[in-house]
């Protein structure tokens, strides 16, 4: 689950991280208050579930209470993709002479915790690494001793920035609490984006992200309750679900046969029934790497009805843009091949469509296939067996689309 910039900067308050001064309006006039208390040059941040603000135009300077005021109006009335900001966030604007990015997050290949440091700040991290990967910085650490065991890994990893005296141990101090914070609080990602170093040499969150894990949850209640934050909220980056992933649970809710979980919509144009657990996320990937624009992402297996493969295709192809369709798994076991091949077949036949044309490509090896094939076939339907790898499959789907 992901924090607002303002809770994140209350975790990073207990560390004595220190921010700018500022506080949450949910009004122009709110806004204007706060940024008259705060001296009047201000900036203004629209508070949505999503990632750094930054480059989204969500992030307005403002000199002067008025100026905020409008700020605010025009940024609540802002549309972040399907998000509308619940409030804002009002700071003092400070002088720095250099900002860095910092992040402490989870490294799943080597199955430690990671701290990663960049001089390119306010930009996605992962982007930087691609581009630019000398410099972005890591030190691994250890979950099993305390960080004040492991200071000599922070300073490491801010000297390998360049920094040296008192900038080099001062930052080193933000750096292990930092750490402290991601481990005390459960959460997978705490990033300090932009932090500031003003003239007299302190450092000062300027831009911070933090996503707690979900099932951290339960053992965070005392930092929910004083957050105001319900046990049952959902929080992620995309906020409240999509009129299309309403349905998509609704389906999964009126037939216990199966499941279809998650259901996530995007802004591609090329539909996807996929499933095998992992698998799916595997085939998510495959298709992104082969130039593919994924419109969903729909986890299906456990069996499901013919009905619910039919509903959930016609779903997909509900989509505005969306003409085609790939159905993907790994090889199953749990599932009845021959069952999402009827469904899915019958989902297109009702929106009044060939199958051959709009299924790109069938690919769900396992449990009684050698009916499916025939039922493809009958229909004219591309598929491929387990001997055509998940990665050829995609492609082949991909250059249907584009073709």
């Amino acid at each position: 689950m992901r924090f607002y910039e303002y809770e994140s900067k209350k975790i990073l308050a207990k560390y004595g991280i220190p921010f700018p001064k500022g506080g949450v309006a949910k009004t122009a006039e709110e806004a204007k208050n706060l940024a008259a208390d705060l001296g009047g040059k201000v900036v203004v941040k629209a508070m949505v579930l999503t990632s750094s603000l930054t480059d989204r135009g969500t992030v307005r300077e403002a000199n002067g209470p008025d100026e905020a005021a409008k700020a605010t109006e025009e940024l609540l009335a802002l549309k972040v993709g399907a998000l509308t900001p619940v409030s804002v966030l009002v700071e003092e604007q400070v002088e720095v002479e250099r900002e860095l990015a910092l992040q402490v997050t989870y490294d799943g290949v080597a199955k430690l915790p990671v701290m990663i440091a960049s001089d390119v700040p306010r930009k996605n991290l992962d982007d930087v690494a691609d581009d630019t990967p000398d410099r972005v910085k890591r030190r691994h650490f250890s979950t099993l001793h305390p960080m004040r065991a492991q200071t000599f890994r922070c300073k490491e990893l801010v000297r390998s920035l360049g920094l040296g005296g008192s900038d080099l141990n001062r930052m080193t101090q933000v750096v292990s609490k930092l750490a402290d914070a991601m481990l005390e609080y459960d959460l997978t990602v705490a990033e300090i984006n932009a932090l500031g170093q003003t003239k007299d040499g302190k450092f000062i969150a300027l831009d911070v992200n933090m996503d707690m894990e979900e099932e951290g949850r339960f053992r965070q209640g005392a930092l929910l309750e004083e957050f105001g934050i319900p046990m049952t909220e959902t929080r992620g980056v995309r906020g409240e679900p999509t009129p299309m992933e309403r349905e998509a649970q609704a389906i999964d809710a009126d037939d216990p046969r199966g499941l279809i979980s998650p259901f996530v919509e995007f802004d591609g144009n090329m539909g996807l029934v996929i499933g095998a657990g992992g698998g799916s996320l595997t085939i998510f990937d495959a298709v992104t790497r082969h130039g593919g624009k994924p419109a969903n992402y729909a986890a299906i297996g456990g069996n499901p009805s013919v009905k619910k493969a039919q509903r959930l295709a016609k779903l997909v192809l509900s989509k505005e843009g969306v003409d085609k369709i790939a159905v993907m798994s790994n090889v199953v076991s749990n599932t009845r091949a021959d069952l999402v091949a009827r469904g899915v077949i019958k989902g297109v036949l009702e929106l009044g469509l060939e199958p051959k044309e709009v299924i790109t490509i069938f690919r769900c090896p396992g449990a009684w296939e050698a009916d499916a094939f025939k039922i493809l076939e009958k229909y004219g339907v591309d598929y491929c067996d387990r001997s055509v790898s998940l990665s050829e499959a995609a492609k082949r789907a991909v250059a249907k689309v584009q073709g």
